[in-house]
């Protein structure tokens, strides 16, 4: 991928924000009824290597990033500009990670809005230049499974299954945000032969990172 993967999901979040914005001010008007954010205690650390905190309640979402995706952030611009969108609460916490408190509503159009950006994503790469032996790309409705279609013996040859890592990691970032229980996070990519219709592999992370 052109760009890191970490900030590219990073970039889909707070542009989910602020393109949400508009369904948190018609929740408002509603009269949907106020949650309380869960309280950071002070002087709680959180692991730099943690994933995503999402905790989903019946009227409202918290989300927590860890410091280590934030790197290179303007905080302030990043409160700013949720606040300004609507969500209802942003906080830097004390250990660098902030968190935000925004509706159900806010947050299933925020994972809409992913939806459609990682899609395009994988049309994007199915016609890139940067991956000549792809010939398709398609996923499941969870980002759990992707396929790679490719021309076999031109994709063993080259760099292309960096791709395959990239997809990895959207699927884990998005089951991240999503709320997914992340001990149980798999994203599995296989490789069709476009001319047999074969699977001639299969990868699934977090496992392959291990090997």
């Amino acid at each position: 991928m052109k760009k890191g993967i970490t900030f590219m999901m990073l970039a889909l979040f707070f542009a989910m924000i602020s393109a949400c914005g508009e369904s948190e001010a018609i929740d408002e008007a509603v009269g949907e009824e106020e949650v309380e954010p869960i309280p950071v205690e002070e002087g709680e650390a959180v692991d730099e290597d943690q994933s995503v905190d999402v905790d989903t309640g019946l009227l409202s979402v918290v989300i927590t990033i860890p410091p280590d995706m934030l790197e290179g952030q303007d905080i302030e611009q990043l409160i700013a500009d949720a606040e300004e969108a609507g969500v209802r609460e942003a906080t830097e916490n004390e250990d660098g990670s902030l968190t935000y408190e925004m509706s159900r509503a806010t947050h299933n159009e925020m994972i809409k809005e992913m939806e459609e950006g990682i899609n395009e994503n994988l049309e994007e790469i199915k016609d890139s230049e940067d991956y000549p032996s792809i010939q398709d790309v398609t996923a499941n409705n969870s980002y759990s499974e992707f396929t790679l279609v490719v021309d076999q013996e031109a994709f063993e040859n080259s760099f292309d299954g960096l791709a395959a890592l990239g997809l990895a990691m959207t699927g884990m970032y998005y089951q991240q945000f999503n709320g997914d229980d992340p001990d149980h996070m798999k994203v599995t990519v296989h490789f069709k032969n476009a001319e047999t219709g074969e699977v001639f592999d299969t990868t699934v992370y977090p496992d392959a990172f291990d090997e």
